[in-house]
């Protein structure tokens, strides 16, 4: 049976499973934003042929929906920037933006779209202007998502609100990025321990 693939940005985000692989399961860290995602996430795919794809991490909040420890489901991932949505730039028409998960988690984690932007938001009016398009931000989600769309491979994201979008955003996930990725994996473990069950 092929293995499932469990990939995160950076290793604190593993939450020790990088030394320690669930039986089943394929660990790798892909690096942080979207194109060294992508790149990294294609690559995998090639050479450990997965059966399907989680990516764990940790996101920031917009608004109100969701609070510092939730845990939830990306779908769709979307990328976004406010440049777009104040009108100074566009794309063409062509490029894809929206990726939805091909697979799903339990009832545990709730279904909310999340938005990657090009860098962190890092004001209040930002976060505002964002949470109409998705409840959350990640870096990295995109260029997963897009990988395992254009290889055929199943795959779902699983993240943990570390921070609210906003100026103290980086103060907010030091503070919280460690503790929320033990309590996702901590979370994860009953899909963790069926790698190959269809979602």
């Amino acid at each position: 049976m092929a293995p499932s693939l469990l990939l995160a940005a950076f290793p604190p985000e593993l939450a020790g499973l990088d030394a320690a692989p669930p039986a089943g399961w394929r660990v790798a860290t892909i690096g942080v934003g979207a194109i060294a995602a992508a790149a990294a996430t294609a690559r995998l795919l090639g050479e450990a042929r997965p059966a399907r794809v989680l990516l764990v991490g940790t996101c920031g909040a917009y608004d109100g929906r969701l609070r510092v420890g939730d845990v939830l489901a990306a779908s769709p991932v979307i990328a976004a920037s406010l440049e777009e949505l104040d009108g100074r730039a566009y794309r063409p028409e062509v490029e894809r933006t929206r990726w939805e998960a091909t697979w799903a988690l339990p009832a545990a984690f709730p279904v909310h779209a999340v938005a990657v932007p090009p860098a962190i938001t890092a004001t209040a009016e930002g976060a505002r202007r964002l949470a109409a398009v998705a409840a959350a931000e990640h870096l990295e989600a995109s260029g997963v998502l897009a990988a395992c769309h254009a290889a055929g491979v199943p795959v779902a994201a699983a993240l943990a609100v570390a921070n609210r979008c906003g100026p103290d955003a980086n103060a907010e996930w030091r503070a919280n990025h460690a503790r929320v990725s033990r309590a996702l994996l901590a979370a994860l473990a009953p899909v963790l321990a069926a790698p190959g069950r269809p979602g």
